[in-house]
């Protein structure tokens, strides 16, 4: 029989994973028949535990201590194996943070099993447990299962409406681990983060705000306006703290010479060999929406667009609304209104 275990880091981006976690982990529990226990690495690991208190978890483990309070290859791998060795589960799921997916593969390996991430579904069928995610840029999905256990699984953040969970106040059985000196050689002195309109990637944010590379060319008087086209994107992106994405054609006028966005950067990039965001909307501008691109907007729900053309990419089936108008022209005065 299954034995499943939801693994979980306590900082600050993991524990936002968490409560989309449990809930798969409930309902694969209950299509098997079987129990599920939660363990978590990290520091207030109590105080965690307790957040996911109603959560039906049978039992709860610990691994916790200052060592353990930041993300580290050498202090995560030991910790998380020594709470499988301790749960002796056979499904582990992971929420897919970068701290978690850093450490799985090796994970596996240690104790003969297998890994996949960026899982999008789990789920059981006749029996049997199934797993979702996406090949080749996004464009391709399969569905596989494995019979190596344990079998670690990392869930794609965004794919499952979490549940929402009584806290109350459970017993947390703690796992000890003793790292040695070499575990211990790189040191997290803290974090640091862009200040102000710096910061154009928020994987949070509830709307996607695209610029196109019509921002860059030339516009209706003959000229060029990029200082104004980055004046009006950074006054958007500060007053709605909306994440920045751009497509492959702009981040790629970097290395051509031509005029660009100075905040933008390849890891602004949606679609094709870019990132597949899952925002609840995004609104594309001066972009043609061009297939590779839109592939990226896969998992978007509401889908807007500003472009002057009326025969754009996105005027095809791949936007709920299109406005034909100039991106510069509508973009000044929804920064007037979101000013007033």
């Amino acid at each position: 029989m299954e034995k499943i275990l939801l693994l979980g880091f306590s900082d600050q981006a993991s524990l936002k994973l968490l409560p989309e976690g449990a809930t798969v982990a409930a309902s694969l529990a209950a299509s098997l028949e079987c129990s599920w226990e939660v363990a978590l690495v990290g520091k207030g690991v109590q105080e965690a535990a307790n957040a996911l208190g109603s959560c039906g978890a049978a039992k709860f483990y610990g691994v916790e201590g200052d060592e353990f309070a930041f993300a580290r290859y050498s202090s995560d791998l030991p910790a998380a194996e020594a709470l499988l060795k301790a749960s002796q589960s056979t499904l582990i799921l992971v929420p897919g943070s970068s701290r978690a997916n850093r450490v799985l593969s090796a994970l596996a390996m240690r104790l003969g099993g297998r890994a996949d991430t960026h899982v999008t579904r789990v789920a059981v069928e006749e029996g049997k447990v199934l797993a979702n995610r996406w090949f080749y840029r996004q464009r391709m999905e399969a569905c596989f299962s494995r019979s190596q256990r344990p079998w670690v699984i990392s869930l794609e953040p965004g794919n499952v409406e979490p549940q929402s969970f009584n806290a109350a106040t459970v017993s947390v059985e703690m796992v000890s681990v003793a790292l040695p000196d070499d575990a211990k050689r790189t040191k997290v002195l803290g974090l640091k983060y862009p200040a102000g309109t710096a910061q154009t990637i928020r994987p949070d944010a509830q709307l996607l705000f695209v610029a196109g590379a019509g921002w860059t060319k030339k516009q209706p008087d003959g000229e060029l306006h990029v200082p104004e086209a980055e004046k009006t994107i950074l006054d958007f992106l500060e007053k709605t703290q909306s994440s920045l994405g751009s497509t492959k054609s702009l981040v790629d006028q970097t290395g051509g010479g031509d005029a660009v966005l100075s905040f933008m950067t390849h890891l602004n990039q949606i679609g094709q060999t870019g990132s597949t965001p899952r925002h609840a909307k995004g609104l594309a501008t001066c972009c043609h929406g061009e297939e590779p691109h839109v592939v990226g907007w896969r998992f978007i729900t509401e889908r807007r667009a500003v472009n002057i053309d009326a025969n754009c990419g996105w005027a095809r089936g791949k936007t709920d609304v299109l406005y034909v108008a100039d991106a510069f022209a509508v973009m000044k005065k929804v920064n007037e209104l979101l000013s007033e």
